[in-house]
């Protein structure tokens, strides 16, 4: 039996440590700062991965690979990119290994095997693929080039927490090529509505759509688009990032096309990526004191069947009928599991199947056979409820949809509810100690103002709103005049 979890009121971070652990999501690895994601939470990240392929695959970008290495003068080549990674590089500069003859059965590096050139495990790719698309790309035939890539990424984390900050994760990189600025603009626009999209409608997670400030922009970038999320603490967390990159890239790397008239002209580049964080979101959006809590849409298995009998010859009779109700759910597309288990007790199975969030309980027992009847329990709310087996598998595919929609509901009510409009800064501070989330404040624009800020209160501005509208104010710190509201909070 797994033990009781630490409650969300009495240490949010702990709670969270424990959940991921207990519910058979990762774990820590040997490796400082790496995880190992278990076959439940890699089960999880799967149906993400599934959705967005789809959903970048119908927007027209393909899936390519590229090295994980990439060789230093590259990586050197857009220098506000090096910069802003320099500090997290993992770098190789050795090929071999070799005994070490002061240390019998030990190895050292062999020192003859030094790389002519020092190698950067990649943090991110654009270098290695703006180097390669110089190869691709001469014409504006050759336009636009929409490719993704499924990969690992290594940022060197002092302070690591699983999913949320690891020095290893996995993610998705979308890297872009257009013939004209209108169309990189559209596309990181478009990348963003698809992250926003998925977090909504596939993990029942409501975003803020907004706009990075200069000092919070990816390296290299001329605009970064983000969606934000609020988590049950109050802290806020970016769950996507979508990047108009201009043509700086493509003039680091010498990439032009010829157009249409005739005329040679740089490229013009996006990227944009989700990683593993997004199970953290998942986890800290959804969950409570009991354990996970999954939308429908993400869960593994979506529907868990538990036989309750005393002998043989009522597992059998049960097992008949968990088998016909299996064959008409799966028809449904509804993944079902059947918990036959005989190591396990049904309560030691129900808190088992509570514990790692699983939509939908159906137990079903002797007696129920003889009524022709199932006791559903719904992983959202807790709640339970007699069902008569004709009907149950259109009850079943009804509260799929209503336990996705609900979980959403009650997280955009705890969102909407959390974004706090302040004009002081004494207001400021006290609704960031008191009740946490979003604070909607005036900001003169400067970044210096923005450091300040973060330097007295830890929050940061998150993002400035799309759909925010001009509203003349003062800023919240300075005084100094401000047309437009922006959201701050402290974040993961």
């Amino acid at each position: 039996m797994s033990k009781k979890l630490t409650s969300r009121a009495e240490d949010y971070s702990k709670w969270y440590n424990e959940l991921v652990v207990e519910a058979n999501l990762a774990e820590n690895s040997a490796v400082r700062g790496c995880m190992v994601i278990k076959p439940y939470g890699y089960a999880i990240w799967e149906k993400m991965q599934a959705e967005l392929d789809r959903m970048f695959k119908e927007t027209g970008h393909e899936n390519a690979y590229f090295p994980i290495f990439v060789p230093k003068k590259l990586f050197e080549a857009e220098e506000k990119n090096a910069e802003g990674f320099a500090k997290e590089c993992a770098v190789v500069t050795h090929y071999r290994l070799q005994n070490d003859p002061d240390n019998p059965g030990k190895l050292r590096v062999d020192p003859e095997a030094k790389l002519e050139e020092e190698l950067v495990v990649r943090p991110t790719s654009e270098a290695i693929i703006w180097n390669t698309y110089k190869g691709w790309i001469q014409s504006y035939r050759d336009l636009p080039l929409l490719v993704n890539q499924w990969a690992n990424v290594v940022r060197w984390e002092m302070r690591t927490r699983l999913f949320l900050r690891t020095a290893e994760f996995l993610w998705q990189e979308g890297h872009t090529a257009h013939a004209t600025k209108k169309e990189a603009v559209a596309e990181a626009e478009q990348m963003n509505n698809v992250y926003a999209d998925f977090a909504e409608n596939f993990m029942a997670i409501p975003v803020v759509q907004g706009l990075k400030t200069e000092s919070e922009r990816f390296a290299g970038a001329v605009e970064t688009y983000c969606i934000e999320a609020l988590m049950q603490d109050g802290k806020a967390l970016q769950a996507g990032t979508s990047h108009f990159l201009g043509q700086n890239f493509a003039k680091a790397f010498d990439v032009k096309f010829t157009s249409k008239e005739g005329k040679q002209d740089y490229v013009w580049a996006t990227s944009w990526g989700v990683s593993t964080r997004l199970m953290g979101a998942l986890i800290m959006t959804h969950s409570d004191d009991k354990g996970l809590v999954l939308p429908p849409n993400l869960a593994p298995n979506q529907v868990v069947i538990v036989p309750i009998y005393k002998n043989e010859e009522q597992q059998e009779a049960i097992t008949k009928v968990v088998n016909g109700i299996m064959k008409d759910l799966r028809s449904k597309n509804i993944t079902v599991k059947f918990d036959n288990r005989d190591t396990l007790r049904p309560g030691a199975k129900f808190a088992q199947h509570e514990l790692q969030g699983v939509p939908l309980r159906i137990a079903i027992g002797a007696r129920d056979l003889e009524n022709r009847t199932v006791e559903l329990a719904r992983r959202d709310t807790l709640t339970k409820e007699i069902v008569n087996l004709n009907g149950l598998t259109e009850k079943v595919e009804g509260l799929m949809t209503e336990i996705q929609e609900s979980l959403f509901n009650k997280a955009l009510d705890y969102r909407n509810n959390h974004i706090t409009k302040v004009d002081t800064f004494e207001e400021f501070k006290t609704i960031l100690k008191e009740k946490g989330g979003f604070i909607s404040a005036h900001w003169d624009g400067t970044p210096e103002t923005e450091e300040k800020i973060k330097e007295l209160t830890k929050a940061t501005i998150r993002c400035i709103p799309l759909d925010g509208k001009e509203e003349e104010g003062k800023c919240v710190l300075t005084g100094k005049p401000s047309n437009r509201r922006v959201l701050f909070a402290k974040a993961y």
